[in-house]
């Protein structure tokens, strides 16, 4: 039998429908991290999926929206007890975010912080444009937990350093669609390689990706490595059960 999918980075709230994609992705067997971009999202999310354990919510405050929404730190700080995963959090870089540059800073030192002093968490970041920063934000912040950094866009140079970091690796069908994407994931250390959908966001082919949409990155994975897609999907799912074991 096929091994179960792992989606480490989906919006489920975010799609049109998200009670029957979160019905249909529970009943897949997948694992699935739906990530939130606001702490006042994470009330509802998590009790969407409550129902399928396979379904873990992270506490989120996603970089673009750190301008508008800084004021939920409070909330952030009085959910973090509840929560193992947080995300989406971190840096952007892009011309779009630059004006709310220094609130984005500050929002992503004190999740860092807080998530050092609740005794580290398990994080799936944002890197866009910014990976250095966000690498030089998680060395400030020892005890912050294991850092994920989904969607990886950074230079080689950037790479070797999270890789030095023992940072995780999230990537999607989207990811691997083009070449610097696909250059980059043959340079990541495969037991540390996960994989994710950043559903509804992410498209192939004009479509948004659907939870646990994972098939054509795994069958990438596979080519990559050397290895059938069956011992691919293997591996991402043995990487997970190390990562949530530590």
């Amino acid at each position: 039998m096929p091994a179960s999918f792992v989606d480490m980075h989906c919006h489920l709230d975010l799609y049109p429908d998200p009670g029957m994609e979160i019905e249909r992705a529970g009943r897949s067997g997948a694992y699935i991290l739906s990530v939130t971009t606001t702490p006042s999202a994470w009330l509802q999310t998590r009790a969407l999926a409550s129902r399928f354990p396979r379904i873990k919510t992270a506490l989120g405050l996603h970089p673009q929206l750190a301008g508008e929404r800084i004021a939920e730190l409070s909330l952030f700080d009085r959910l973090l007890p509840e929560v193992r995963y947080v995300g989406e959090v971190g840096l952007d870089g892009g011309a779009d975010c630059r004006d709310f540059w220094g609130s984005q800073v500050k929002v992503f030192h004190h999740v860092l912080k807080s998530c050092a002093d609740q005794g580290g968490r398990i994080l799936t970041i944002h890197s866009r444009n910014a990976a250095t920063d966000v690498m030089d934000g998680l060395e400030r912040h020892k005890g912050f937990g294991v850092a994920i950094l989904h969607w990886f866009s950074g230079t080689k140079k950037e790479l070797a350093r999270a890789i030095e970091m023992d940072c995780w690796f999230s990537v999607g069908s989207a990811m691997v669609s083009g070449a610097k994407g696909r250059e980059l994931v043959k340079l990541m250390p495969p037991e540390r390689v996960l994989t994710e959908t950043d559903g509804p966001f992410a498209k192939i082919r004009g479509r948004a990706l659907m939870p646990a949409q994972c098939g054509e990155v795994v069958q990438y994975l596979s080519q990559a490595w050397g290895v059938s897609a069956e011992d691919a999907a293997q591996q991402v799912l043995k990487n997970l059960r190390e990562l949530v074991s530590q």
